[in-house]
């Protein structure tokens, strides 16, 4: 069978069941199924499948995914999240406090945890209402916890550079440390958005902050489990002294002892703690599997390379190859969520980035970025709907939408300078 109608028609099957609702990684196995049993018969497509299930969780690198996922819960139950951003926010005197304090704690929560979805959750949870009750504009607050959440999945550790170095086989512990810089200069943007909406529209921040202020004893043991674990795994990474698995671990035995003594973390909610992380692997391991068998009938027929050879054919210019991409990424992420589109789609076009000479660790974390707007933009955006349920009548999915605006633009712009000055994600990975 010719690789071209093996690719309209898995491309076609796997949209087929999801736009009827099936779940993505059933609709993977689903798609791959009737390719697979082209070159094997029946009994031999399932031995594959229980291969293609048990590799993908035989890799060691893999075993840092639940730890990560578990580490941000753990914050997440405890109480340390909402003592982060009341440190943020009740520690300083600035007009706007609340605002600067949300985003503050989302970067610092990002440093952490790996999840935007759960950034939002534990940040956006506690700081919503409280800047509603405050008297800032619905539309600003949305947008800031909606926008702030994406600090997660760019600030290291991030789940989604993790997966996109476990399918592109690129170094995890550098991409973490090329992530640091544009991380923090993301954060300074979304300040600066802040400031700007400030002065565009005076009575989007109240002019005075009726908030009982802490002090330097509060702010200090509401700092100490971000910088001491989030240092931990980074300066372990950055250093090789640990793996991201064996960082992973030793983050999650500190911040289980922050938790019990500062974060106010029960018995009841460790084990709740547990049980998210086990759905949400439920989750995740289905879909690698689902997606490992996808990849195996898409590299049998050799699609990624026919789709380079031909696109090679074409003599575009290695920044046309990647705004096609780009502009790809804008598309399908209106409609997926980031893990799913990381396992479905990367095997294919990465090829595409090697072809054109860009380097793997840029591109990743320009991918990255990708997936922060894929989260952000309707009907699909997660972050959207994750704000929008926390305030349930208080704000609308289209106040959300609009509040975050001024932040995609940001994330545009992002790229553009790191395609401008690459070296501002690689200047810490060169040795």
């Amino acid at each position: 069978m010719e690789w071209y109608y093996v690719a309209i028609g898995l491309l076609g099957l796997l949209l087929l069941f999801i736009s009827i609702g099936v779940p993505i990684p059933f609709a993977l196995v689903g798609a791959s199924l009737p390719f697979l049993w082209t070159i094997q018969d029946f009994s031999t497509s399932l031995m594959s499948n229980q291969l293609q299930l048990w590799r993908t969780w035989i890799d060691y690198i893999l075993l840092s995914v639940p730890l990560f996922v578990f580490l941000g819960e753990l914050i997440a139950k405890s109480n340390l999240g909402e003592k982060l951003y009341e440190a943020f926010y009740r520690g300083t005197s600035v007009r706007g406090a609340a605002a600067y304090g949300s985003i503050g704690a989302c970067a610092g929560f990002g440093a952490v945890c790996g999840s935007s979805m759960v950034g939002s959750l534990t940040i956006g949870g506690v700081a919503l209402k409280q800047m509603l009750r405050l008297g800032y504009d619905k539309r600003l607050s949305a947008g800031i916890l909606a926008a702030g959440g994406t600090l997660s999945v760019l600030i290291p550790p991030s789940l989604i550079l993790l997966f996109f170095g476990i399918v592109t086989d690129t170094s995890i512990g550098k991409l973490f440390i090329a992530g640091i810089i544009p991380g923090i200069i993301l954060t300074v943007m979304f300040f600066s958005i802040i400031l700007i909406w400030k002065k565009l529209d005076d009575k989007a921040v109240p002019r005075k902050e009726n908030i009982e202020k802490v002090n330097f004893r509060f702010v200090f043991f509401a700092f100490l489990p971000i910088v001491v674990v989030g240092a931990i795994i980074i300066s372990s990474i950055y250093f090789g002294i640990a793996t991201p698995t064996e960082a992973a671990a030793i983050g999650v035995v500190v911040t289980i002892f922050f938790s019990y003594f500062l974060g106010g973390l029960t018995w009841t909610k460790f084990k709740d703690s547990i049980l998210a992380t086990m759905k949400t692997m439920g989750f995740l391991g289905i879909l690698l599997a689902g997606s490992a068998l996808f990849g195996f009938v898409v590299e049998y027929y050799g699609i990624p390379e026919e789709i380079t050879k031909h696109i090679a054919q074409m003599e575009l210019s290695k920044y046309e190859i990647l705004f096609m991409i780009m502009i790809f990424y804008f598309v399908i992420g209106m409609f997926l969520e980031p893990v799913s589109m990381t396992f479905i789609t990367l095997p294919t076009l990465f090829p595409l980035i090697e072809y054109a000479g860009f380097e793997a660790i840029w591109f990743g974390i320009v991918y990255t970025i990708l997936m922060e707007i894929a989260v952000l933009t309707p009907p699909v955006g997660l972050n959207l709907f994750v704000i929008q349920g926390i305030a349930n009548k208080d704000i609308t999915i289209l106040d959300v939408i609009i509040g975050v605006i001024p932040f995609l633009i940001a994330l545009v712009l992002m790229i553009a300078l790191l395609m401008f000055e690459p070296e501002i994600a690689m200047f810490l990975t060169r040795d």
